[in-house]
């Protein structure tokens, strides 16, 4: 186990799916939304909420040992009539499952579908949020700022509008509101860390705070 290596976090939305991890020791991915990456080092399983007091959050990981591309119909021959029995799955073949001693939780609900992390970040992480790898360093820098201060961030939130749709780097959820942190805004501020800072938790506190954990109702 190496700092730099790759850890690929996948989700699984239905207990069946992890039975299968547990008891045949692989994981399938259509290779149509098969994610970059799929040579991690290591795969670990973010639950759905279809697994009760488990749900969203990552309990489980498990080195990678390869993987093969074939039918869904030879990985699940039980089911012939199924509408992708034909499509191509990734079978990714994995060791020993490990469970953390502490999970890796989404303080607020999120989908996640694939998450690429490094091994140190996975040790590290109490929540998702401290997971990802693909923001610039001012973003990493001010996202543990503010949680040293006690004010959580949400990395890479999406943004749905009616006539669009859009990620912010970092955005915070308050009791009366949100704060979106934009990329410009970011690196604008990357040398005045400590300013800005201060300015966004004046701003949490006249939005009424943050709420600890914010529910959603997960996609079926």
């Amino acid at each position: 186990m190496y700092p730099e290596d790759r850890v690929l976090v996948a989700y699984v939305p239905q207990p069946a799916d992890f039975e299968i991890v547990k008891q045949a020791g692989w994981y399938r991915i259509p290779q149509k939304h098969a994610p970059k990456g799929l040579h991690a080092e290591y795969f670990a399983f973010y639950f759905g909420r279809r697994f009760g007091t488990e749900k969203w959050a990552i309990h489980y990981y498990a080195p990678q040992l390869g993987h093969e591309l074939t039918t869904r119909l030879a990985l699940v021959p039980d089911e012939p009539n199924h509408p992708r029995a034909q499509e191509m799955y990734y079978k990714v073949q994995l060791g020993p499952l490990q469970k953390l001693a502490q999970p890796i939780v989404s303080l607020r609900w999120r989908r996640v579908t694939f998450l690429h992390t490094t091994w140190d970040r996975f040790l590290d992480a109490t929540e998702i949020n401290d997971l990802f790898v693909d923001g610039e360093p001012y973003v990493d820098r001010i996202y543990a700022t503010l949680k040293e201060r006690g004010i959580q961030a949400e990395r890479n939130y999406r943004v749905q509008e009616p006539d669009n749709e859009y990620q912010l780097p970092l955005a915070i959820l308050c009791r009366n509101g949100r704060i979106d942190l934009t990329a410009n805004q970011l690196k604008q501020h990357s040398d005045k860390l400590e300013k800005l800072v201060t300015e966004i938790a004046k701003q949490v506190a006249a939005q009424g705070g943050q709420n600890s954990v914010v529910e959603g109702s997960e996609a079926v």
